[in-house]
């Protein structure tokens, strides 16, 4: 068997451990694996090249070519945010033709919800499909956890706690915008994680009103003089508009919602902020041991299921369990914060309930 292997949507920690895992077991059960570059992206430029290996656009991988790879951030495919029936026209047919002219008899695709969504399409035509999860806000509906999820909370709260030594000296509310822009698991587990005060999730309008009294009171109850914020870059204050965030940063108008809610608080009570976007900085660097473990999982799992006949699977983690699940449940939308069970929009904290008989991962 000859498998296609690609990566797409933003690269995250744990990618590269997956890719050295797909690659040694697919060695070990006597297959080839094709790696093919920057995501769908490279995949249409592959297809209409003469020679896609000659062209940068594919690779094959051995043993030798994932050696120490699983210590490494981001993804030694390269990646792209790329929509291969839509951007630039519909390329289905060629990317069809270039599966054959390839030779290849599988494909496992590592990516976020939209990445993902194009898989889905090409495992409806037939092509024999694998899909991996991937993305640091956790938002991929089928599965409890993707892969980058642990890494970018790891970085966050690390980050967190640093910019406490600086909100004290200077006696202001930091306010800390993170990654997730429909859903707030990052910022609902990190802000819990880092027990900072008050935490905004995208869920959840922001209401100014409610929200600055308590950042008030926290300072003024902290002995050292300050209040943290953690806030999702999806976040939006009630009765505004919410940003185009398919944009890229660069593109959009206006700051974010953390240079937003800074303004405003200072406005309205005179005390100073610091504003900390993390931004990339939670998806750079190498994996966490937690990453890098599910990483392994998912890539073996992947192999397993296409030696076994099983495609149009999506890998995941389901109650605490490795499993796998029809890939057409990625079409069901995104996973978001049980805002019932998970958060108090009154206090702007997470709600800790009942943990006994909880599996990992299902907060």
């Amino acid at each position: 068997m000859r498998i296609g292997l690609l990566t797409g949507g933003g690269d995250v920690p744990g990618l590269n451990p997956c890719i050295r895992a797909v690659v040694l077991s697919a060695c070990e059960g006597g297959h080839e694996v094709v790696g093919l570059k920057r995501g769908w992206q490279g995949v249409v430029a592959a297809a209409t090249s003469d020679d896609p290996f000659a062209a940068g656009h594919a690779v094959m991988l051995d043993r030798a070519a994932v050696r120490g790879i699983d210590r490494l951030g981001g993804t030694i495919l390269h990646s792209a945010r790329f929509d291969p029936t839509t951007d630039t026209g519909d390329h289905t047919a060629a990317i069809l033709a270039l599966f054959g002219r390839l030779g290849l008899d599988a494909l496992i695709v590592l990516g976020g919800d939209g990445t993902l969504r194009s898989a889905v399409h090409f495992s409806k035509l037939g092509v024999p499909v694998v899909a991996v999860p991937k993305t640091m806000d956790n938002d991929v509906f089928g599965t409890d956890y993707a892969l980058g999820f642990s890494t970018a909370v790891t970085r966050s709260v690390d980050a967190i706690n640093a910019l406490r030594t600086t909100a004290a000296s200077h006696e202001r509310v930091a306010i800390v915008e993170l990654f997730g822009r429909r859903s707030g698991e990052t910022a609902l587990v990190a802000g819990f994680l880092a027990q900072v005060d008050r935490t905004a999730i995208a869920e959840v309008p922001v209401a100014p009103e409610r929200l600055f009294p308590l950042l008030v009171a926290d300072r003024a109850e902290n002995p050292d003089g300050y209040a943290i914020l953690v806030v999702s870059e999806g976040a939006v204050i009630e009765g505004a508009a919410a940003a185009d965030l398919d944009l890229s940063a660069s593109q959009r108008k206006g700051a974010g919602i953390g240079r937003q809610l800074a303004r405003s608080f200072e406005a309205a009570t005179g005390v100073g902020t610091i504003v900390q976007e993390l931004a990339y900085l939670m998806r750079a660097g190498a994996p966490d041991a937690l990453d890098r473990m599910v990483g392994f999982a998912f890539g073996a799992l992947a192999v397993q299921l296409l030696e076994e006949g099983r495609h149009g699977r999506l890998v995941g983690l389901i109650d605490g369990n490795y499993a796998s699940s029809e890939i057409e449940v990625l079409m069901q939308g995104a996973r978001r914060v049980d805002v019932e069970r998970l958060f108090d929009p009154a206090t702007y904290r997470p709600k800790l309930g009942r943990v006994e008989g909880l599996p990992m991962f299902v907060y």
